[in-house]
């Protein structure tokens, strides 16, 4: 699986004139999308099924999103909530958005047509950017409306990956103050307002931490919480035998042992693993643990993402590392 960006997106999407040009007929099209070689993402927009099937959830909405910013006449549609999130690069943790969701003033009610979901909604002009040319809300805006509309698994993941972007500076490290003023604008906002799902929102708001690194390791926090751990330390910085630079997802203090989430990209995903073989990947990770344990005494728990799917799940895997909550 693969992340996606919107110069990529385009790149991936062929157009029926395009395909035409290689000397395919209508009817040749029809029936490469009928034999599963070609997906149809909008109207007169393709994708080749290899390339779909290569994205992960948010790749493949911000296709559709593409595809529907294609389509329109110009200045295309305001993207709004889930559609906002993926030209933003949020995460959208085990959601699979079946419209594309666009904001329209004026309306009385909400509409669905033709695969777009438009919502009757005053988005104000400060709350209004572009993204590589495509109108959406900002990100502060985008935040607040998927906090309160999403599973909060998916808000958290969402809103750890914005503070992040905001707070987190070299990685590893989140500015407290920077971090502080996200929170309270967001607070702020998200007080001021009384629609369905606030109080999710402002509750996650105030939970959000950008250090956690992937949607999973996000997960990890909220399940963590949920079995009342509320010191685990996050992001915590080793140095191994030859002066070597090590960051470890969770410390538990207390059962003096690491935590580390493992999510599938860590391993497949060519931008994490720079082109690495698998083989080499899991050496690497095992030289880090023994160095780990060498220098610190303590031991060291993993967990995927079978393991996070409830707290009680997360719970049995970490008793077996001998990591108890409190």
């Amino acid at each position: 699986m693969r992340t996606l960006t919107v110069p990529a997106a385009r790149g991936l999407l062929l157009s029926r004139d395009e395909l035409r040009a290689t000397g395919l007929t209508d009817r040749e099209l029809s029936a490469r999308v009928d034999s599963g070689e070609l997906r149809r993402v909008r109207r007169g927009r393709y994708v080749h099924v290899h390339d779909w099937n290569d994205l992960w959830s948010e790749g493949r909405h911000l296709l559709e999103v593409v595809a529907v910013e294609m389509n329109s006449a110009p200045p295309g549609p305001l993207l709004i909530g889930v559609s906002a999130a993926v030209l933003h690069g949020l995460p959208l943790y085990r959601t699979v958005p079946r419209q594309v969701h666009a904001a329209i003033d004026g309306r009385r009610h909400t509409r669905n047509r033709m695969g777009i979901h438009w919502h009757d909604v005053t988005v104000p002009a400060e709350d209004i950017t572009a993204i590589d040319g495509i109108r959406c809300t900002s990100l502060d805006r985008t935040v607040l409306d998927i906090t309160a509309t999403m599973h909060r698994e998916a808000a958290v993941a969402a809103a750890d990956a914005a503070l992040r972007r905001v707070a987190v500076i070299d990685g590893h490290h989140q500015d407290a103050a920077l971090a502080g003023t996200w929170r309270d604008v967001l607070s702020g906002r998200a007080h001021a307002v009384s629609t369905r799902g606030i109080r999710q929102a402002r509750e996650v708001i105030s939970f959000a931490d950008g250090r956690a690194q992937l949607p999973g390791e996000s997960v990890s926090r909220l399940q963590l919480h949920r079995l009342g751990f509320r010191s685990v330390g996050l992001q915590e910085h080793i140095i191994g035998p030859d002066g070597e630079s090590y960051w470890l997802d969770f410390a538990f203090e207390r059962s003096r042992c690491f935590g580390e989430f493992d999510g599938r990209g860590k391993y497949s995903n060519p931008t994490m693993t720079g082109g690495a073989a698998i083989e080499d990947i899991v050496m690497a990770e095992k030289r880090r643990e023994d160095a780990v344990r060498g220098v610190t005494g303590w031991g060291f728990g993993r967990w995927e993402s079978s393991h996070i799917r409830t707290p009680d799940i997360l719970s049995a895997r970490l008793r077996a590392f001998g990591i108890r909550p409190p």
